[in-house]
């Protein structure tokens, strides 16, 4: 099982180009980045673990940026987003933006992408939240018609693109690794069996129940069962936890550090590094 981490890295933390060493130098496998462009002060959306907002979200870093920083000092460090409000960025941007990551990191980039729950946030951007999940989905249509190898014209409900010349291209060819964050449901894993490759879920809960669901979606749209992947996200680990995920077939995990300065991710390290091995 490969164990990769995510974190909130902020103006206030240690900075990507230490982590990113650390990880690769300890043999975790990856880091996945989260997103918040702002955070309204006036804000009406409850925070869903419940409780306060904590301060870290109004303090993210932009993650493609401090993702770049990282690919240019590893050589093996998977890189990813977990995850990135699709609704709230313009989708040939956001195509370009990935597809740039994945080849200068030589195809170590897998997007995830997500429908937010902060309506603040995404109305700023001009979402209209009860169709946001549509205008992800369109939106990924989109990229993909500009990862395509040949020139490809889109058009759908929420936008279009001429038939253009889009380069660089996902290494891996069609689109980097796509996984879906959110809670399980059928719309949910209608989406993840249309256009993705797997599923992130926050926290890791319920997966003896919600796997046999998500494989027969898997299977009904026709997508091959070994092509599955489910990361759980955001886990708070331990070696009961690692080995009921590898029970289920999980082939990766991803570990929540805290958003915090260098010795204190330091530390935390320090406690994960031994699960390593419990999970090889």
């Amino acid at each position: 099982m490969r164990i990769a981490t995510t974190i909130f890295l902020t103006d206030e933390t240690i900075t990507p180009v230490r982590l990113a060493r650390e990880l690769e130098q300890r043999g975790f496998s990856g880091l996945y980045l989260p997103e918040h462009t702002h955070i309204p002060v006036e804000r009406l959306s409850p925070y869903p673990p419940g409780g306060e907002l904590p301060r870290q979200y109004g303090r993210t870093l932009d993650p493609f940026v401090a993702l770049g920083q990282v690919a240019a000092v590893t050589g093996s460090l998977e890189l990813g987003t977990g995850i990135t409000l699709v609704a709230q960025h313009d989708p040939i941007d956001l195509a370009k933006q990935a597809a740039t990551l994945d080849h200068l990191s030589g195809g170590r980039f897998t997007l995830g992408v997500g429908y937010g729950w902060n309506r603040e946030e995404a109305a700023d951007h001009g979402v209209e939240w009860s169709t946001r999940r549509e205008l992800v989905r369109d939106r990924i249509a989109l990229m993909k018609a500009l990862w395509a190898e040949k020139p490809t014209a889109y058009e759908g409900p929420h936008g279009s693109v001429r038939a253009s010349e889009a380069h660089p291209k996902p290494v891996r060819g069609g689109a980097p690794r796509l996984l879906v964050g959110g809670a399980a449901g059928p719309k949910l894993f209608a989406h993840i069996a249309e256009f993705a490759d797997g599923w992130m879920p926050i926290g890791g809960r319920g997966l003896t129940e919600s796997l046999p669901v998500l494989r027969a979606a898997w299977s009904a749209a026709g997508r091959t069962p070994g092509d599955l992947r489910v990361v759980p996200y955001a886990v708070l680990p331990d070696p009961g936890k690692l080995a009921h995920y590898a029970g289920l077939g999980i082939e990766e995990v991803v570990l929540q550090l805290p958003s915090a300065d260098e010795s204190t991710v330091r530390k935390t390290l320090d406690d994960f590094t031994p699960l390593l091995a419990t999970a090889a």
